[in-house]
């Protein structure tokens, strides 16, 4: 992107791939069905966490920066906290608190070590793009949630990436139909496989059925590991080193990740009991 597909086209893909393969597991492995109360939130849950959160970002990644982009992104975990005290009534405590504050300090000390920010002012419809899809995202995780606890996780999937594909059909349907498909290379073809599998259907599946157990605060945390997976990734590639900011940053971050996640202790004694 931009090279071989534009932006809203790459997302009209990642679509239909994800709702394709959700479609031959619910038919084949679930078959549930859903209360008609119910499709009004997992329509709007289609238009949160599908349709303004994948069209937003990566418009906004084509325009900005990756190091805005990413740091961006780290105020995710707290609009989740916030909107969750909202709309679902989550208390709010100091360790959770704490916990969001390391996170967020780790993880861009992290992402920033490799470069800077920029306040390049041609970024600045791109920076406000990506803050759209966090907050976006965010409201998904706290909507979703109540879903996630009544139905399958591949039931909840399934209706809301057909309605996002609705909503994101109108916008990419040029830009994909206007795609070269002879004109990628292999390497290229794996990586789009890669984004509508890995990155899609398993990470969207993988965090609905962590919802069915957590809280959408301690689910979105976890944002916070990715810059240091990233970090390990290119050690790995020879393309990055490590070193005492990186090491420190990562510490940083997981025990952020440990104080949101970890339940109190009245909690597990009650639990055990």
């Amino acid at each position: 992107m931009p090279d071989f597909i534009q932006p809203s086209g790459f997302i009209l893909l990642r679509v239909t791939g994800a709702v394709t393969l959700f479609s031959i597991m619910y038919v084949l492995f679930v078959k549930e069905k859903v209360d008609k109360k119910d499709i009004i939130r997992l329509s709007i849950c289609g238009i949160f966490g599908v349709a303004i959160n994948q069209l937003f970002f990566f418009e906004g990644l084509n325009i900005t920066t990756p190091i805005n982009a990413a740091i961006i992104m780290t105020i995710n975990p707290v609009l989740v906290i916030i909107m969750s005290a909202i709309i679902l009534n989550e208390k709010l405590n100091i360790r959770k608190g704490i916990g969001i504050v390391l996170g967020l300090a780790g993880a861009s000390v992290l992402i920033l070590n490799g470069g800077s920010l920029s306040g390049n002012p041609d970024f600045m419809l791109g920076n406000t793009f990506v803050f759209i899809n966090a907050v976006s995202y965010g409201l998904y995780l706290v909507l979703v949630k109540p879903l996630m606890q009544k139905y399958h996780p591949i039931t909840v999937m399934f209706y809301v990436f057909v309605f996002g594909f609705l909503y994101v059909l109108p916008f990419g349907y040029s830009e994909l139909s206007a795609v070269e498909w002879t004109s990628f290379p292999p390497k290229i073809m794996w990586e789009v496989a890669f984004v509508v599998v890995c990155t899609t259907v398993i990470a969207y599946l993988l965090n609905s059925s962590a919802l069915k157990q957590l809280n959408p605060s301690t689910v979105s945390i976890y944002i916070y590991t990715q810059p240091v997976l990233a970090t390990i990734f290119a050690i790995f590639r020879n393309s990055d080193a490590l070193d005492e900011i990186k090491i420190i940053s990562a510490c940083i971050i997981f025990i952020g990740v440990y104080l949101v996640s970890v339940r109190p202790l009245k909690d597990r004694k009650n639990k055990l009991s």
